[in-house]
């Protein structure tokens, strides 16, 4: 995934959240509305508008139905490669000529692959809007794709994985190694950052029939938001967009994973890991569903925050961990942005004189009170509090990136991107009863799947001192 500086991200005009609120009556509170327009092109592109003047700044992002679950078999790590190779220029736009019409206007541009999409923004002035969309046009119809393209981000991307991931403490633990042993179809227990040998194997031929079979209008969303004109951007977006030619829906494969009915566990040695690591993921219920609401509130409820249930189990009673992270989708992204099964996981590092055991008696403890006993309304009422301030805050993050990406999702998987102003009343309908009812069947020990790290490094370090 590529870089961007941070200080140009701050620089970008955030939104308030209060510019997409409205008063839902004299005494209620006010209630996410995010002004939009929805259209489709007849090549299958979906475009989303979002219009507000906050700043003379507007974002643009791409997302394509393509994620590290159904990139090939025997080229795992493909949809991130390609994710690369679209910053090499296309076909009326060299190299080099994209990034530098982003900069030279004081804007920023990005991209990422995640389970079920990979994405492509810029945050810029409003002015360049046209000249941007018409290189983004360029780049779906035509990128640059050949030998020494591939070659180069072969090298880099490869480097990636050495640099960020292999010769890292902790390495693909969790956010890699967790889907794989608690998954069982391959399409989401696959190694998705990729094995060297297989993204060093993949050819052009590879690289344009992955191109050819998801980089297409009908497999994309195009997302515009911020100080626009409805009427003149949707004239522009079909101008540069219109053109380009139709082809079928994607075929997406069977990614469905069955009911887990035993408890995993996996451990493995890390040669550069300084404490070991605990780290528990439980398959959550169907995105969009009733216990799935309910799910992202045990989320709050059990994790996040330091008023959280383990939070309070096991940093500050038990004081097995300094701090506990994790959530739905927790490590590349959030709850909303993902299509296919998923878990809800947490880790964390700690002492080695807190064996597994305890830990997981301790994780025990707190996950079977609310298996057994209803939350109460206050802290019902406590975790939608912290759920809306997330949602909020998600809105209003730098660059409307947040917003853009809500926007994008619900179009791309479900062709409602308006389902974002119904978040709230998702979790406003979950009750207690369903809090417990959601915790029995998924917070099972046969839903769960352990995997702890093993800290090489201190047995190294005792070892040389011993000598």
């Amino acid at each position: 995934m590529r870089k961007w500086s941070i200080a140009l991200a701050l620089s970008v005009a955030a939104i308030p959240a209060a510019a997409f609120a409205q008063p839902a009556g004299p005494a209620a509170a006010e209630k996410l509305h995010v002004d939009m327009q929805y259209f489709t092109l007849p090549n299958g592109l979906r475009v989303v508008l979002a219009k507000d003047q906050i700043a003379p700044t507007v974002t643009i992002a791409t997302y394509y139905g393509i994620g590290f679950r159904v990139e090939p078999r025997e080229r795992t790590g493909f949809a991130h490669l390609f994710e690369h190779l679209m910053f090499q220029g296309s076909k009326h736009a060299p190299k080099g000529v994209f990034d530098k019409t982003v900069t030279n206007s004081g804007g920023i541009n990005n991209g990422s692959t995640r389970f079920d999409f990979t994405n492509y923004y810029e945050v810029l002035p409003s002015s360049a809007l046209e000249r941007m969309l018409w290189l983004e046009a360029d780049r779906m119809a035509n990128p640059a794709i050949d030998q020494t393209v591939l070659e180069n981000q072969q090298g880099v991307v490869g480097n990636e994985v050495k640099v960020n991931v292999l010769n890292q403490p902790y390495s693909t633990w969790p956010w890699i190694d967790l889907p794989m042993l608690a998954n069982t179809n391959w399409y989401n227990s696959h190694n998705f950052y990729g094995d060297l040998k297989e993204i060093e194997a993949a050819t052009v031929p590879d690289a344009r029939s992955f191109f050819d079979a998801f980089y297409r209008p009908s497999n994309a969303v195009l997302v515009i938001a911020g100080d626009i004109d409805y009427a003149a951007t949707r004239a522009m977006v079909e101008k540069y967009f219109g053109g380009i030619a139709k082809k079928p829906a994607v075929v997406q494969p069977d990614i469905s994973e069955p009911r887990q009915t035993a408890e995993k566990f996996r451990s493995r040695v890390d040669a550069l890991a300084p404490k070991p690591g605990y780290a528990a993921g439980y398959h959550v219920p169907t995105r969009g569903t009733p216990e799935w609401y309910a799910m992202g509130l045990i989320d709050q409820i059990l994790l996040q925050g330091d008023d959280s249930r383990l939070y309070r189990k096991l940093v500050q009673e038990a004081g097995i961990a300094g701090e506990i992270g994790g959530g739905i989708n927790g490590d590349l992204g959030d709850m909303f942005d993902y299509r296919g099964p998923m878990l809800w996981s947490f880790s964390f590092t700690h002492d080695p004189t807190h064996s597994r055991e305890q830990i997981t008696r301790a994780v025990d403890e707190v996950i079977e009170g609310i298996r057994t006993k209803p939350v109460t309304a206050a802290e019902l009422t406590r975790a939608r509090t912290k759920m809306r301030s997330d949602l909020y805050g998600t809105i209003d993050s730098g660059g409307r990136i947040g917003l853009i990406n809500l926007l994008a999702v619900y179009a791309l998987f479900d062709n409602d991107p308006q389902a974002i102003n119904r978040i709230e009343e998702g979790f406003a309908k979950v009750t207690p009863a369903l809090i417990q009812k959601t915790a029995q069947e998924y917070l099972r020990s046969t839903n769960r799947s352990i995997y702890v790290i093993e800290p090489g490094a201190a047995k190294a370090a005792g070892a040389q001192g011993g000598k």
